[in-house]
């Protein structure tokens, strides 16, 4: 178990603020694999709730308790390696680590620095990069996209997304908001049945890494991507129901055409450079795979290794960033996203937001009337909300996070949420399919929120 490490510096950027004018303004329109076993299906398990308590337990309580579990995961045989960055307030994190990056007998141990597959742990990245892009006037929050993307012009809605492609003309149109929040109508390939999916699949809209025939079968650029998606017809009206989707991998191609770069450009000069976030990829450096953990299914009651090291499909470039799903990261990088938006937009003296974007971007975006249903949260049935990019829970859980905790998580195992009322941020990284083989984020709350009402924290945010 190591001690807290103090963040990396990084030099600071400034960003213009005064949001609140900025969001509901619409700019003049500007010029010119899929997921295997459906595994995000798998994600949105209903997992028990901890005991009835509601406090944060002290670094003393909390440390050998979840060490315990950590080392339980691994000498049982769950994963191979497992590691947690918790952080309280504006303090550096503590690491809790476990096991290693493989099942190899030579494998390195699991560390701060260790790389995994975050997959929809990138969405609240991008999303983070539109808001940027709404701090500064180029986007609107309820701007229509096809101000930007002029093929989302004339959209329709499916009749009955089960069983026909039959549709009529949609009455609202996507926005920015509607792509923060999956409430754009859009869709996942791999997390429903009938004729519109399968037309996802024909089309190569799989929003993630694919090999093969499928990956030969994707567009070649966000660009191609956005267009295909847009000659499908909706599953609901925009700004009407909660679907998880390619939205954030749409919202990818809107930050490409508001900011004038490329998507990972904008990311990797805007966001990672900035924050220090040097273990952060789309592409992993061949002189990094010694610390890139393998990825492993379970299959018939074993763990079988599908990807890793230097003959990872990660060390190779991707057909094209997707904004949903296309980082690895580790837990030293990705605590250091969470500090800069539990501290409004700051870390270590870097700013990349301004407060007031920061609260907007972690309140709920929902439209009025939607709440988050069916593939969503490791705690559905709580976290109707949804914010920039990641779940928002509107009320306290008994033995939980408290209202306005904001987070999401990973195909293979990832987890990260900031519980700001209690300043605790959070992120677990291990690499395994499906997500939910064991109740990692459950037995974490357990543990992290186990200690008498003494210790509890509360930030008048």
């Amino acid at each position: 178990m190591s001690r807290p490490e103090r963040p990396r510096a990084a030099a600071e950027t400034n960003r213009p603020g005064a949001v609140a004018a900025r969001v509901k303004a619409r700019p003049m329109p500007l010029s010119a694999v899929v997921f295997l076993m459906a595994t995000m299906t798998g994600c949105a398990a209903q997992l028990p709730a901890p005991p009835a308590t509601m406090a944060v337990a002290s670094d003393e309580a909390y440390l050998p308790a979840l060490q315990s579990l950590l080392d339980g995961y691994v000498r049982s045989g769950k994963m191979p390696g497992v590691v947690a960055a918790i952080g309280r307030g504006d303090a550096p994190p503590t690491f809790v680590s476990a096991g290693s990056i493989a099942q190899d007998g030579d494998a390195p141990p699991a560390g701060p620095d260790t790389l995994w597959r975050i997959y929809s742990m990138t969405k609240p990245v991008t999303a983070v990069a539109a808001m940027m892009l709404v701090e500064e006037g180029k986007l609107g929050l309820d701007q229509p996209i096809s101000d930007l993307i002029p093929a989302f012009g004339q959209m329709h809605v499916l009749d009955s997304p089960a069983t026909s492609l039959d549709s009529h003309p949609a009455t609202t149109a996507i926005t920015t908001r509607h792509l923060l929040t999956h409430s754009s109508g859009l869709a996942y390939q791999f997390l429903g049945k009938g004729p519109v999916y399968q037309e996802y699949k024909r089309l190569g809209l799989f929003g993630g890494r694919a090999r093969g025939k499928e990956g030969e079968a994707q567009p070649p650029t966000l660009a191609a991507f956005a267009d295909r998606a847009a000659t499908l017809p909706l599953l609901a009206e925009p700004g009407t129901e909660w679907h998880y989707s390619i939205s954030t991998d749409i919202l990818g191609r809107v930050v490409e055409v508001a900011s004038g770069l490329p998507l990972d450009r904008f990311v990797q000069t805007r966001i990672l450079d900035p924050l220090g976030m040097r273990s952060t990829f789309w592409t992993v450096p061949e002189g990094e795979t010694g610390r890139l953990s393998t990825n492993y299914l379970w299959a018939e009651d074993r763990l079988v290794p599908i990807d890793g090291g230097a003959g990872s499909e990660w060390v190779d470039p991707p057909r094209l960033p997707y904004g949903g799903s296309g980082l690895v990261s580790s837990a030293r990088d990705y605590d250091r996203f969470l500090q800069m938006l539990a501290g409004g937009g700051e870390a270590g003296g870097v700013r990349i937001l301004q407060p007031e974007t920061v609260r907007l971007s972690l309140s709920n975006l929902l439209p009025e009337g939607v709440k988050i249903s069916g593939n969503s949260a490791p705690d559905t049935a709580r976290a109707e909300g949804f914010g920039a990019g990641g779940w928002v829970y509107l009320a306290d859980v008994p033995g939980g996070v408290r209202s306005g905790t904001y987070g999401w998580f990973g195909a293979a195992g990832t987890i990260a949420f900031i519980d700001r009322k209690s300043r605790l941020r959070v992120t677990i990284m291990a690499n395994y399919f499906p997500a939910d083989k064991w109740p990692v984020h459950a037995d974490v709350i357990r543990v992290l929120y186990s200690a008498p009402d003494r210790g509890r924290q509360d930030d008048s945010d």
